[in-house]
């Protein structure tokens, strides 16, 4: 029995939280000839003898800040970067030149050995070991704020594979904290607390009630056609007690995938042992639903919370915290970079179907 083609989408979507902030849909392009990122190679090593993160190598690398459950026998390893792009050495003070500033570039910047296994992936570390990865993101977070009152944003990153920005194979995440509000973290806040002011209400929870309970059906106008159907749950790529993995609507990257909390929550440090515990379940299955249909993708994902920082102080109630997951398909062309708007040629509505028809145990 043959199935009927879907019709070809080219529109531009507006991302309901950063309204200037827009993604091409043109799944005509997929035909065309292109390059994509090539899948990161399966390293199945568990111990490789120099590298630097690997258990026995720890001379390697600088002291360790912290580790979990200990120094001897950690899980995760927390070290300052060696070629940190900020740092607390510096003692040079901020400059004008006119219409030209520089701001001093203090901060700090560390590596979280994710894991003692040197090419373990994230679907394939336990439940437990995500769970006491994410507990050692929640307290350099909170001891990077607590040690310097000049941070004003601490980003918990990961880069996994060259074409994702990852120099070193074994499995790390990079944590830096920084004297200024990053320009995307600040145009969510900031939009944010627009629309709650207009609405009073958080727009990433509205969206969260939208994915879960929204249905809808678009006809057009003179031919009495579908134009289009939402139903409930199609954006939902994972459900837990406390948290959801949605596929944005206005999706970047084609594999896109963002976790929130289910109930409002600006502050990532303020997670409990509960929702940390279920965040660690829906990570594990997401991850794997992506490496089931696009194996060995390479990709970045990064915790977005609220900044600590005066101007956003009023922010709770509109800011939602979340974690965003960009996997590296294809390689940006030069009407992306020219342009800032990013072409997506598998429509989120067919990603997101694919993912979740993983059957996983």
């Amino acid at each position: 029995m043959m199935t009927e083609k879907a019709p070809p989408i080219r529109e531009i979507r507006i991302n309901p939280v950063v309204p200037c902030e827009s993604v091409l849909v043109s799944t005509a392009r997929g035909m065309r000839p292109r390059k994509e990122e090539e899948p990161a190679p399966r390293d199945t090593r568990k111990h490789v003898d120099k590298c630097p993160f690997c258990t026995g190598n720890e001379h390697m690398t600088p002291p360790t800040v912290t580790a979990a459950p200990d120094s001897d026998n950690w899980q995760v390893r927390v070290v300052e970067n060696l070629f940190p792009v900020l740092g607390d050495d510096s003692t040079s003070s901020n400059l004008v030149f006119g219409l030209q500033q520089a701001i001093d570039g203090y901060g700090r910047h560390e590596v979280i050995v994710d894991h003692p296994e040197h090419s373990i992936t994230i679907q394939d570390m336990s439940v437990e070991h995500l769970v006491t990865l994410l507990e050692v993101y929640r307290d350099r977070i909170r001891a990077l704020y607590s040690a310097d009152s000049r941070i004003q944003y601490v980003l918990v990153f990961k880069n996994f594979g060259p074409a994702a920005g990852a120099s070193i194979a074994h499995t790390h995440s990079q944590v830096i904290a920084m004297p200024v509000v990053p320009e995307n973290v600040y145009n969510e806040v900031a939009h944010s607390r627009l629309y709650y002011e207009k609405n009073r209400q958080c727009i990433f929870c509205s969206l969260i009630d939208e994915a879960l309970t929204f249905e809808a059906t678009i006809y057009d106008r003179e031919s009495g056609s579908i134009r289009r159907q939402i139903g409930v749950g199609q954006y939902v790529i994972e459900r837990g007690r406390h948290f959801v993995a949605i596929k944005p609507f206005a999706s970047r990257y084609e594999w896109e995938i963002h976790i929130l909390p289910l109930r409002h929550r600006s502050d990532f440090i303020d997670i409990s042992d509960e929702e940390r515990d279920d965040m660690a379940v829906v990570l594990k299955r997401a991850m794997a639903r992506l490496d089931a249909v696009i194996g060995g993708a390479q990709y970045n994902f990064f915790l977005h919370s609220i900044p600590h920082n005066n101007d956003f102080a009023n922010c709770h109630n509109s800011y939602h915290w979340h974690l965003e997951i960009c996997p590296r398909t294809s390689i940006p062309t030069g009407f992306e970079l020219g342009s800032g708007l990013f072409v997506s040629t598998i429509s989120p509505e067919q990603a997101a179907a694919r993912l979740r028809a993983v059957e996983l145990d």
